[in-house]
């Protein structure tokens, strides 16, 4: 189709310029929670030292100011960053490195008083996990009460008209009954954006058969988004402000691909997205196999020269024509799915949402 073809000219557009446009800071492995479905096996006595904030903003500071576009953004994520005792000095202090700072969250430490200093120290933009209802959130994270307090996270977020505020869940096979209650419950709190994601079977949930849905499970999750997705165009016609349920940017969809997004699939990991992680390597997104591929590291490179001159794996999939990827008749839309489905000797990836929905 024509709209296809547009859609990968302008993929590979974006592939040739690579605007740097977020840079995921991993700014502590610390956690205070102990999810299920942690990528990062973060834990409250963990082995690393958080960054120091200084060194980050040397490796920041490699990055031109023309270089920079209006929206590019730090997002401060780990571990829990709410455990750095620095964090609004953090926040003051990319601000005044003229830089739009974000955060996610699991909410725990969210409440009027920390959302006041965020707020003063500049934060633009902020993400709450929400996991399911009382019970599944509970069980998701490893912590009694932590429902409790993230529902008051979120509805203080969301009562914050400078902030741009999203939730996201991971659906797994304890809360998928629980999509339609879930969804009632943040309109409740009168949250707007909400983002949906599956688990990738790396981490803690590499193992745990409940977190992993059937593909029977998948397709029901994409008809659930779709049909929110068409109640909020008509909502958003009678002048009703509906809230905006959007799946991940995972991997591709098939059928499904422009009834559950905004634009189509393009894993942008290492085209428009970078992160530094809590041992200094260079990399794509956080959750992506750090030992296999990292690309620098800010205490022996200049993380502005690492982005500009490499990245090839991130910015060229042919290495992904391999396994049941390599006659696959999409391959061109999809590219091996997105960086995070290839971890360890990367004969073949982990997940295929595209045969999940034939």
């Amino acid at each position: 189709m024509l709209r296809d073809s547009l859609f990968r000219l302008f993929r590979a557009n974006e592939v040739k310029v690579h605007e740097l446009n977020y840079l995921f800071w991993e700014c502590t492995t610390r956690c205070n929670l102990h999810c299920r479905h942690c990528g990062s096996d973060c834990m409250a006595a963990s082995h690393d030292v958080d960054m120091p904030l200084e060194d980050f903003l040397r490796a920041l500071d490699t990055i031109p100011k023309k270089e920079r576009p209006p929206e590019f953004t730090v997002v401060l994520t780990g571990g829990e960053p709410l455990l750095r005792p620095d964090i609004a000095e953090v926040g003051r202090s990319l601000r005044g490195h003229g830089v739009r700072w974000s955060m996610v969250s699991n909410g725990w430490f969210y409440d009027e008083a920390m959302h006041r200093k965020l707020m003063g120290a500049g934060m633009g933009a902020f993400t709450i996990s929400l996991d399911g209802l009382e019970e599944n959130h509970d069980w998701m994270r490893g912590r009694p009460g932590c429902y409790s307090r993230t529902e008051k996270a979120i509805a203080i977020a969301s009562a914050e008209p400078r902030l741009n505020f999203d939730v996201v869940s991971c659906i797994n096979r304890r809360n998928i009954g629980e999509l339609d209650a879930l969804y009632g419950k943040l309109v409740s709190l009168g949250v707007r954006q909400w983002r949906i994601f599956t688990i990738i079977p790396i981490g803690r949930a590499k193992d745990d058969p409940e977190m992993h849905l059937s593909d029977g499970e998948f397709v029901t999750l994409m008809e659930f988004i779709k049909g929110r997705r068409e109640e909020a165009a008509a909502a958003a016609k009678g002048g009703r402000p509906p809230m905006n349920v959007t799946f991940s940017c995972e991997g591709y969809l098939g059928r499904y691909e422009r009834k559950v997004r905004q634009t189509p699939f393009f894993c942008r990991a290492g085209v428009n997205i970078a992160s530094v992680l809590i041992d200094g390597r260079i990399c794509g997104c956080p959750n992506i196999d750090r030992d296999r591929f990292s690309q620098g590291d800010i205490y022996h490179d200049s993380l502005w020269e690492v982005w500009q001159n490499r990245f090839q794996p991130f910015r060229d999939h042919g290495w992904a024509r391999r396994g049941r990827c390599a006659d696959c008749p999409v391959f061109r839309d999809c590219l091996g799915n997105g960086m995070h489905n290839w971890h360890g000797d990367c004969r073949e990836v982990i997940n295929c949402h595209y045969a999940k929905t034939l």
